[in-house]
């Protein structure tokens, strides 16, 4: 199993470190092949993704593809992960699109955008995904969040490919039936095309890994999601029917930023923690919890009477209800009393 980090590029502080910093290696070298102008050959439909993290004070680059003439982009779901604003950008033209979120699948790190009033858009080629190691391939995408599109070729080395996939908070999650490839993908080229031979698409780029010694880096393998697996979730998206794992239109949100109940905290005296539960680590300004009365430290214990055993555990239970939803919480304050109010779901950025 290969431990990867996710190749979208965020801006919250220099540029360097967009390059720079990247599964505990350093700055790619010179590995980009030529400039990719979308002109009908590699990059047609190809689109630049410019988020806007407002609850986190930073920003975010990466790449989309063009499903439709109306505006469908398919990208990565963490390009767009915590995103209040995002702007899409066509290389080459000056034209750019206010985007919404149609849907998500996080496990499947795959989205769908809608860009507003957009028409005759051009569409990028797909392929009939057939690939065999040793074949061909091209990598497209906004490498360092730069807004031009550039390429890098490479190889299939492997197929069906299983990786565990980490941003720079540390979470992921576990891709299967992934295209492993020579390709140097550098951050910012997340949700672009890989393509074969023919210019046609036959994956969506989503990973890379690095080495790094004190005294070299080296370029890793690249992986990318076959494009049958990622049309066939967008199709769900577009279709609207929700699941366990796909995610349809606004993202609800109570306004807390939560972690898992410390060891001791509320607890019996002897260090042992006595509840589980989600400890709310921030409040977001004007937001439905601040609105209800729960401030830092408290401990979220129930939803509905629903039990929360951890943080993890309640992002899947608000996640089941839609913006403008009423929910009861339950909680305990810093001085140890159980509380429950009722709060209004506000609509919040994608997770």
């Amino acid at each position: 199993m290969t431990i990867t980090e996710r190749i979208h590029a965020r801006a919250a502080l220099i540029a360097l470190a967009v390059l720079a910093v990247i599964g505990g290696g350093v700055a790619y070298a010179a590995t980009r092949t030529r400039p990719a102008t979308g002109g009908g050959g590699a990059g047609t439909g190809v689109v630049v993704i410019e988020t806007s993290l407002g609850l986190q004070d930073g920003a975010a680059a990466g790449t989309g593809m063009v499903l439709t003439s109306s505006g469908e982009v398919l990208t990565n779901n963490h390009v767009i992960a915590g995103a209040t604003k995002i702007r899409v950008v066509l290389p080459g033209t000056g034209r750019s699109y206010s985007a919404s979120v149609v849907g998500y699948d996080k496990s499947d790190d795959v989205a769908v955008l809608q860009l507003k009033d957009a028409s005759g858009l051009r569409t990028v080629p797909i392929g009939d995904g057939s690939l065999a190691v040793g074949d061909q391939v091209t990598a497209i995408g906004n490498a360092g969040g730069t807004g031009s599109l550039t390429s890098a070729r490479g190889a299939v080395t492997a197929l069906n490919a299983t990786i565990t996939a980490q941003d720079e908070n540390g979470g992921g999650e576990q891709l299967t039936g992934l295209i492993e490839t020579s390709a140097a993908l550098q951050p910012g080229d997340s949700g672009g095309p890989l393509e074969d031979s023919r210019g046609r698409v036959v994956g969506m780029d989503t990973a890379a890994s690095t080495g790094f010694s004190f005294t070299s880096s080296t370029q890793g393998d690249g992986y990318a999601i076959p494009i049958g697996t990622a049309l066939r979730i967008a199709r769900q998206i577009t279709d609207g029917t929700a699941s366990s794992t796909v995610h349809i239109g606004p993202t609800p949100m109570i306004g807390v930023q939560i972690a898992d109940s410390p060891s001791g905290a509320f607890g019996d005296g002897f260090g042992a923690a006595t509840s589980d539960g989600a400890t709310i680590t921030g409040i977001v300004p004007g937001g439905p919890a601040e609105a209800a009365g729960l401030s830092s430290g408290d401990l979220i214990t129930a939803v509905d009477r629903q039990a929360v055993s951890s943080a993890s555990a309640l992002q899947p239970i608000i996640g089941a209800h839609k913006p403008g939803d009423r929910i009861s919480i339950t909680y305990v304050d810093t001085g140890g009393q159980t509380h429950t109010v009722d709060v209004t779901l506000a609509s919040g950025p994608p997770q």
